[in-house]
């Protein structure tokens, strides 16, 4: 591949997280594509999603490749799904708003973050899911803005349904990855991480960006349906 090949300034990797059920592939789809799906299938290993964005900042216009991968929740494809932690480059962790069970999950979620991402303090942004079920909602704003404060992590709530917030919510994380990307020179963990990814260019540190230069050489580089937004 020739530099000439490269149509896009950055290519940020992002993780989907979550509990099995709680709408990661419906929310990806409605962002991705503009469309619900109102089939539940639950996600095996992982999946992803790509889209391409502009995103603006000290005056400049950046063109940035999106991959958005998407994980199953299960807890028989925990250990899989981890491998894929130390790549990405920020993570949106998802939880039900008609379950507690799932918001109670993203405590061990943030645990395994801080144990496998590339960084103990990684990029997330908490997404309440299914915002739109009102008269089902059963995880107050209160406790969520409790746990939010305690981990300091940005707060939005969605729906897969309506597509409510999710392009918000994406944006956010981005501009988040962009600024530590603007500032990796005095980030050692996120340059290592940009310059060894498999998935990304190998880079060069001007003054205050990250330059992108390719490498040298190619290398070998549940089964119910659910209606009504459920997702």
């Amino acid at each position: 591949m020739t530099t000439a090949n490269i149509d896009y300034d950055y290519l940020l990797k992002f993780l989907v997280l979550g509990d099995s059920g709680v709408g990661k592939t419906c929310l990806l789809y409605q962002y991705t594509d503009g469309r619900f799906h109102t089939q539940f299938i639950s996600t095996v290993g992982i999946d992803f999603r790509e889209k391409r964005l502009v995103y603006s900042s000290r005056g400049r216009r950046h063109r940035i490749h999106l991959q958005i991968w998407d994980t199953a929740g299960q807890e028989r494809f925990r250990s899989l799904t981890t491998a894929f932690y130390r790549d990405a480059m920020g993570f949106l962790l998802i939880f039900d708003l008609t379950s507690q069970k799932s918001f109670l999950e993203i405590t061990n979620w943030l645990e395994q973050l801080r144990m496998h991402a590339y960084t103990e303090d990684p990029d997330v942004v908490l997404c309440g899911n299914k915002c739109d079920l009102l008269k089902l909602r059963v995880v107050s704003r209160e406790q969520v803005a409790a746990l939010a404060q305690r981990y300091h992590l940005p707060y939005i709530e969605t729906s897969a349904c309506t597509g409510a917030n999710i392009q918000q919510a994406v944006e956010l994380l981005v501009g988040r990855v962009m600024e530590r990307i603007e500032n990796a020179v005095c980030n050692r963990d996120f340059s290592l991480l940009m310059a060894q990814s498999r998935r990304l260019p190998n880079i060069a540190y001007g003054p205050d960006l990250v330059r992108l230069h390719q490498p040298q050489n190619n290398g070998n580089n549940n089964n119910a349906t659910r209606r009504n937004c459920n997702c």
